[in-house]
């Protein structure tokens, strides 16, 4: 590794070597030549003076990137498409003259940055159905376990540990919706021209638009590809990047969403994320357990949701048929951005494989509160035996005040319950009133809704992915 010059974060601490080899040079100009023997393949196919002789030549050097002599020539030429031609020429004498024929610049660079760009969606559509996965099994475990729920963050009625690992996995399941529908729409520019009008074909095949449509749909076939773009500028719509940094920035969003709930619940000493024995928390505080890696995910998603911010604007300021604004800052904010949520992943995947869980905590935190949110129980129960609903009513709201202001003013437990116990209006026992305060009475349909959005919504998808589940991450740092 390098110590005198920068060297990005992504590349030292965060984003995975998979992720990083798909914007890498070798994996750019391997897939630039690839696109080169496509077109010259295409360009034979239907007619034009290639040979196979010519074709074989090309597909011996596709990976073998002779980087010294194109930097030499991109020195003297300022282009680095070219140069790229030129290098390859010198490795393929026999081919040279017919390399990039009648295309320009974006047919490699454009087509490049869409095929990268799917393989990237496509980890990160698996390491999503990881953290799906992950979240699912969690949430069922702990469907029928009461805690506090918030409103405002303030305790309101009880919910449950896996209802709410449902509300982080609902955002996830939207995310993964875009991501699917980016993936099925997503398609080649092709081979479309100086400006989007082909008219460099129509020199080659003598006006022949047949010859033309069927170069462009076997070179999209040969990456996987069923349709290209059916109009363009010289490049495809810059809008593409846009729409797929939103889906990216989705994902960070859901994710900050997780990681935020995750530093509360563990500042409330409900949940952590997993510590290792023998990680430290704080350099000055030895007994400190900080949710380090939800911090980072929320760090990095607030760099990907700004991060989104530059795509959009270079959509909106790209004039007629291209501008060369976009290139420079597309080619950062692009790839940062599927660097930035690979680690967020790779975080949240480590993360959802070892929440803890205080059920302990948890439950006395439930029962602090439960007086409060059972007043409604105990006055009905109390008509019941023949009170008055207004007398039992105004009694109530004076004894929740009261134990209110003792637990926050004198920091004493709450009393409300003896202060029922005691006053003989209400016709109760502790025993009855225990009843009452069972926490399992109060979460509505908490495990129910789990168990039916497991089963018809998450489930379904898992069990149609079985053969990406099962993936662990262990953090670098």
């Amino acid at each position: 590794m390098a110590h005198d010059r920068y060297l990005s974060p992504f590349s030292t601490r965060y984003a995975s070597d998979e992720m990083q080899f798909l914007f890498s040079e070798d994996h750019k100009f391997s897939t630039w030549r690839r696109l080169w023997i496509a077109l010259a393949r295409a360009e034979m196919h239907q007619g034009l003076p290639i040979t196979q002789e010519m074709i074989d030549e090309l597909e011996a050097h596709a990976e073998d990137i002779n980087y010294e002599d194109a930097q030499r020539r991109e020195r003297e030429v300022r282009h680095d498409v070219m140069s790229h031609v030129y290098a390859y020429g010198l490795q393929c004498p026999k081919a040279a003259g017919i390399i990039h024929l009648g295309a320009t610049s974006c047919y490699v660079g454009d087509n490049t940055d869409i095929i990268i760009m799917r393989e990237a969606l496509q980890v990160v559509r698996r390491k999503v159905l990881n953290v799906i996965a992950l979240l699912a099994d969690f949430a069922e475990k702990h469907r029928s376990l009461p805690c506090l729920a918030y409103t405002h963050l303030q305790p309101a009625q009880l919910t449950t540990v896996g209802k709410r690992a449902t509300l982080w996995l609902n955002e996830l399941m939207m995310d993964y919706e875009d991501l699917e529908h980016r993936l099925s729409t997503l398609s080649m520019l092709g081979s479309k021209g100086t400006t989007g009008t082909q008219a460099s074909f129509m020199e080659l095949f003598n006006g022949d638009s047949r010859k033309i449509l069927a170069v462009e749909q076997e070179i999209a076939e040969a990456f996987g590809f069923d349709k290209v773009i059916p109009v363009s500028g010289q490049t495809y719509s810059r809008k593409v990047d846009a729409q797929v940094a939103n889906v990216l920035s989705g994902i960070a969003q859901t994710a900050s969403k997780f990681a935020y709930d995750m530093r509360l619940l563990a500042s409330f000493k409900e949940m952590e994320e997993p510590f290792e024995k023998h990680q430290i928390g704080s350099s000055a505080m030895p007994y400190k357990r900080n949710p380090m890696r939800c911090e980072r995910i929320d760090a990095l998603a607030r760099y990907v949701m700004a991060d989104a911010l530059n795509p959009a604007w270079t959509a909106s300021t790209q004039f007629f048929e291209r501008t060369l604004d976009d290139s420079a800052n597309k080619r950062i904010a692009m790839s940062e951005a599927f660097l930035a949520v690979d680690a967020i992943l790779n975080i949240m995947m480590n993360v959802c494989d070892g929440l803890v869980v205080y059920e302990n905590v948890i439950r006395q935190r439930v029962m602090n509160e439960l007086p409060f949110m059972a007043t409604e129980n105990i006055m009905m129960d109390a008509v019941k035996k023949g009170g008055d609903r207004q007398q039992l009513h105004e009694k109530l709201r004076d004894y929740a005040q009261a134990a209110a202001q003792r637990v926050k003013a004198e920091g004493k437990p709450n009393d409300l319950i003896e202060r029922v116990c005691d006053d003989p209006t209400f016709q109760t026992s502790r025993e009855e009133l225990a009843a009452i305060l069972t926490p399992e009475h109060y979460t509505g349909r908490s495990a129910e809704q789990v168990e039916q959005f497991l089963a018809e919504t998450v489930r379904p998808l898992l069990d149609a992915n079985r053969a990406v589940l099962g993936e662990k991450q262990a953090l670098n740092v």
